[in-house]
This record gives C-alpha cells, sequence and structure tokens, in this order.
C-alpha cells in the first residue's frame, strides 16, 4: 500500500523504459500496483509486452454485497494477467486460510487470470523443523484440487516470513531447499513435466545485491519484490540479475 495515482504512474513509467533498454528479453517482468493503479497503467504501457500487469489480491465471490471487495472479473477488465494470492501480509493481518484462498485460485483461474500463489512459514515453524511440511501443507490445502492444465497456470512464490523486514535474510542455500522441496512435492502429484515447468518465486527480501546469487540456484525461478520494487532502479536492477 504504497504511492497515490501520480507517484505509482511515475514509477511504472520509469520501469518500463528502463526494462525495454536494459533488461533480457527472456526476463518477464509484473508490476502489481495498488488496484486503483492497474487502468492507468494499462493505458501507460501502451500494449508493451516486455512488461504485464497483476493485481495484488482478489475476492473469492463472484459479484454482490462485498463492499470494499474486487473481484476477479474486474482486475481482469483492467488488463492485469495475473493476481497474487495468499500473500503473508494477508495472512497475518486479514486471516485468509488455505481454505478461503483455493476459492481465490478458483475464482483468478476462471477469470483467465494466472495466480502466484505465497506460501511460506514463521520463524517459529523454521526453528521447530517443520518449514518443509508446513509449506506442503499450504500448497495443498490450496491449489492440490486443481487439475493438471489449471496447475500448469499457477506460478508459487516462497515467502520465509522470519526473512522479510526482519535484517535476518534467508541464504540461498535455504531458498533453493524449501523450492527444491515444493517442486518435488509438486511432481508427486502432478508429475515431473508440470513440476519442471512450474515457476517458484523468492520473496523474502530479495534485492539488487543478492538476486544473483539467489538466481543462481537450480530450482529459483524468480523474485517476488517488496521494498526493492519501489525504486525503480533497484527493481530494474534486480530483473538484470539472472545468469544467462
Amino acid at each position: 500500500m504504497n504511492n497515490d495515482l501520480h507517484e505509482g504512474l511515475k514509477l511504472a513509467s520509469e520501469v518500463f523504459n528502463m526494462v525495454n533498454e536494459e533488461v533480457r528479453n527472456d526476463v518477464l517482468v509484473l508490476l502489481a500496483p495498488p488496484a486503483i493503479h492497474l487502468y492507468g497503467l494499462k493505458n501507460l504501457m501502451n500494449n508493451n509486452s516486455r512488461v504485464q500487469l497483476a493485481a495484488q489480491n482478489c475476492s473469492e465471490h463472484v459479484s454482490g454485497a462485498f463492499t470494499g471487495e474486487i473481484s476477479a472479473t474486474m482486475i481482469r477488465s483492467c488488463g492485469a494477467k495475473y493476481v497474487i494470492l495468499g500473500h503473508s501480509e494477508r495472512r497475518q493481518y486479514f486471516a485468509e486460510s488455505n481454505e478461503m484462498l483455493a476459492r481465490k485460485v478458483d475464482q483468478a483461474l476462471t477469470n483467465d487470470l494466472r495466480p502466484i500463489f505465497c506460501c511460506g512459514e514463521s520463524s517459529g515453524v523454521r526453528d521447530k523443523g517443520e518449514h518443509i511440511a508446513y509449506v506442503s501443507n499450504q500448497i495443498e490445502e490450496s491449489l492440490f484440487h486443481l487439475d493438471e492444465k489449471s496447475f500448469g497456470r499457477t506460478v508459487i512464490a516462497y515467502e520465509p516470513i522470519w526473512a522479510i523486514g526482519t535484517g535476518v535474510n534467508a541464504t540461498s542455500g535455504q531458498a533453493q531447499e524449501m523450492h527444491k522441496s515444493i517442486r518435488q512435492f509438486v511432481q508427486q502429484k502432478y508429475g515431473k513435466t508440470i513440476a519442471g515447468d512450474l515457476s517458484i518465486l523468492y520473496g523474502g527480501s530479495c534485492k539488487a545485491s543478492n538476486a544473483s546469487e539467489l538466481f543462481a540456484c537450480q530450482d529459483v525461478d524468480g523474485g517476488l519484490i517488496g521494498g526493492a520494487s519501489l525504486q525503480s532502479i533497484e527493481f530494474v536492477n534486480i530483473a538484470k540479475s539472472f545468469p544467462e
């Protein structure tokens, strides 16, 4: 929840220009602004395929008396192609459950939005050595009802909650361990091809200074960027950090 409309359009314009000039063509860049910025960014982009839009959340309902909520249909009509679901802040502050997120995933896919499904554990869970089982359960309860085609349209973002805004960063080894376990867990359900094609993003204080090391990990396919996305140069430098 940052930037008014003028500030958001200015930031996005800077990102668009730098992506076109500096980022490799095989790197997909997504922007997930506040929902009220989506339509303005769509017009600003002018069909720029190098950068695509995502929403930060959507309702689990189709429509109706849910004042303040934003439906997947509304988001899609503003030009977004992706939607972030289950972000750690949504889980923590708005009590979003795995069951609710399963319904949100269904709404997104029904409206031709690709879900970016967030999962991750607290420091308490990790300290008990239960982090892999915990994240696997989040994925199972929210995504494993999907058929192969629908699951193939999802993206997973791993957020180690204990490494977000705490000053404690996950090592590349810790990120790789969890990403590998997620891919193996998906493979058990959907097979090797779907698991291999799955994009798994890392979302724990990823910034330009550590992006290269993280993105070099075999099972880290990209980043879900938080605070660093508010600085256009920093954000684009992260996008430039993928190994050749």
